[in-house]
């Protein structure tokens, strides 16, 4: 057997461990589960006096605030329509506020569709009230067929302002409005297109300002003046990612991961915390022209009043590199080097405690000569004095380092015998749930299929029919999710275990004859960081099976001790 050199890996074990980023939980709705989308019940209402109220603020900043641009607070509209309740003498049986939607499409109000299916279902709706007509509808075609399917089942839709109710007065004066809310509403649309164009002719910045640049506030004279200014913190960022694509030596992701670990961080907001840019966004970046000073707007170019970041020199040149690699594909340069982005400092992570990469230099002697080093990226930046590791010693190490992962010839045997046994009993554990799963399916389909033929003889009511439908098709949903589930061919996660514990018979050898690209390969396997000091391995952190398999080998190997110590106790 090969023992693991244990000191190798001990060494960081009071180290703390390398920060992960976790990246918020988002929601399509953001307020699905808010206080603010509400349905009340009131049991003691009498029939003809049961009213909903329905709110709305136009957008989700609005939500928390008392202000609306059109004055129409959540707090004033709830009031109004609580008023106009009691002067008809309705009983308010729920309340649906809706947190920052627009009234031009119908189907993306949440709580309005909530309403809706409450007054479809539940039938206990005899009046909606909302403050005005706008916040309700401003697409004629939608109110005209939301206002049918609530005559149908006997609903009047009332307005706490103004004066539509169902008398033949009151729908002229609804109809008028609907149309009046339509075009306020188009006409605003073009209002704000006409106001967005004639900001980017003045060369003014739309919406939130890119990375590298921050949106301003000033007062003058009394008035709200909104400017952009340069992030002093993240611009010489965005312009170090140009230098460096520039450069021709770096490929998108290279750049995205120097910019990392440099430092840049996205701006936070309110819903996600500062984190590191997406290779996407970095490219998105390249390709802006808005670092040269420009504004684009509807296919035009205006000169913008910003301060640019980038000179046109700069910029054309990253452009014809973009398409140059986007035509064949971006490759690695050919004196990128195998160990690149495997091997990082040693010393910055034991005394200072921080993990900072090794990179890359190439030096050429008096005569002549090329000599590649390892350095860390602390030197350039005056926090680690760790000296230079020479290329082909380093590669040296790397490789009789692999001598400490290898798995022994039992270990691996007893590994496959194991693993074999629990495949197979793993496999009619999956197959007994998949015959479960179809029996319950099929129950599913008889209960169905009864609700069907009592709905054709009219012995039970067509509510509770469709109530009963509804379930067996959610649960039918539910058993067919798992049914999917079920896995019963498990032959490719047992291969994929067997070829790692192949590959761990020998790596030193497997390694020792791979290619480079192959070393690179086995490297990103095997390792997620290799820890280098003066041209030797003094750590590593593993990837996942190997961290596993060689922690199991080691618990392996001292209970096949302690066992052999016990029986030749025994037998002595």
């Amino acid at each position: 057997m090969n023992p693991r050199q244990a000191t190798n890996h001990q060494v960081f074990d009071n180290a703390p461990p390398p920060l992960r980023y976790i990246a918020p939980v988002t929601r399509d709705d953001e307020y699905e589960d808010s206080d603010e989308v509400r349905s009340l019940t009131t049991t003691d209402a009498p029939r003809g006096s049961r009213a909903v109220v329905y709110v709305r603020v136009s957008s989700k900043g609005q939500l928390n605030t008392d202000y609306d641009p059109e004055g129409l607070s959540i707090p004033a509209q709830r009031a109004a329509c609580a008023r106009k309740a009691d002067q008809l003498g309705l009983v308010v049986v729920g309340e649906y506020v809706e947190p920052g939607r627009s009234a031009t499409e119908m189907t993306k109000r949440v709580a309005f569709q909530q309403m809706l299916e409450r007054i479809r279902r539940e039938r206990d709706v005899d009046y909606v009230i909302v403050h005005k007509l706008s916040r309700f509808a401003r697409n004629r075609l939608d109110d005209a067929i939301v206002m049918a399917d609530l005559k149908k089942r006997g609903v009047t839709l009332i307005s706490a302002t103004e004066q539509i109710d169902s008398t033949p007065e009151g729908q002229l004066m609804h109809g008028i409005l609907a149309t009046f809310n339509q075009y306020r509403s188009a006409a605003d649309g073009a209002d704000i297109a006409y106001k967005m164009g004639q900001k980017a002719r003045n060369g003014g910045t739309l919406g939130r300002a890119p990375i590298g640049y921050l949106n301003t506030l000033d007062r003058i004279d009394g008035r709200e003046i909104r400017s952009v200014a340069v992030d002093e913190e993240r611009a010489p960022f965005v312009k170090l990612a140009f230098e460096l694509y520039a450069s021709g030596t770096y490929t998108l992701d290279d750049v995205t991961t120097e910019l990392a670990d440099r430092g840049l961080r996205s701006r936070p907001t309110i819903a996600r915390p500062a984190a590191p840019i997406a290779v996407s966004k970095v490219q998105r970046l390249l390709r802006d022209r808005y670092y040269l000073g420009e504004i684009e707007y509807k296919g035009e170019t205006y000169d913008g009043r910003h301060e640019p970041l980038i000179d046109p020199e700069l910029f054309e040149k990253v452009q014809t590199l973009l398409d140059a690699r986007n035509k064949s594909g971006e490759r690695r340069i050919k004196n990128d080097h195998y160990l690149k982005g495997t091997i990082w400092c040693g010393r910055c992570r034991l005394e200072d405690r921080v993990i900072k990469r090794m990179i890359i230099m190439r030096a050429t002697g008096r005569n002549g000569g090329e000599y590649a080093y390892f350095f860390c990226r602390g030197v350039q930046d005056h926090v680690c004095d760790a000296p230079y590791s020479n290329m082909e010693r380093v590669e040296r190490a790397i490789e009789a380092h692999y001598k400490t992962i290898r798995l022994s010839t039992e270990f691996i045997a007893a590994v496959r015998e194991n693993l074999e046994s629990a495949v197979a009993d793993k496999v009619k554990a999956q197959q007994l749930l998949r015959k479960q799963l179809e029996n319950q399916l099929r129950q599913l389909a008889v209960k169905e299929e009864n609700l069907l033929d009592l709905a054709a003889d009219g012995e039970l009511p067509t509510a509770r029919i469709k109530v009963k439908l509804h379930e067996i098709g959610r649960d039918r949903a539910k058993l067919a999710a798992q049914l999917d589930a079920v896995e019963l061919d498990l032959s490719g996660g047992l291969a994929y275990i067997n070829a790692h514990l192949e590959l761990l018979a020998d790596p030193q050898e497997l390694y020792r004859r791979a290619s480079d690209e192959m070393r690179r390969q086995l490297n990103q396997a095997f390792f997620n960081r290799i820890y280098v000091v003066n041209d030797e391995v003094v750590g590593d952190e593993l990837n996942s099976p190997l961290v596993e398999l060689l922690a199991a080998e080691r618990g392996w190997t001292a209970l096949v001790v302690l066992t052999s110590t016990v029986v030749d106790a025994v037998d002595g």
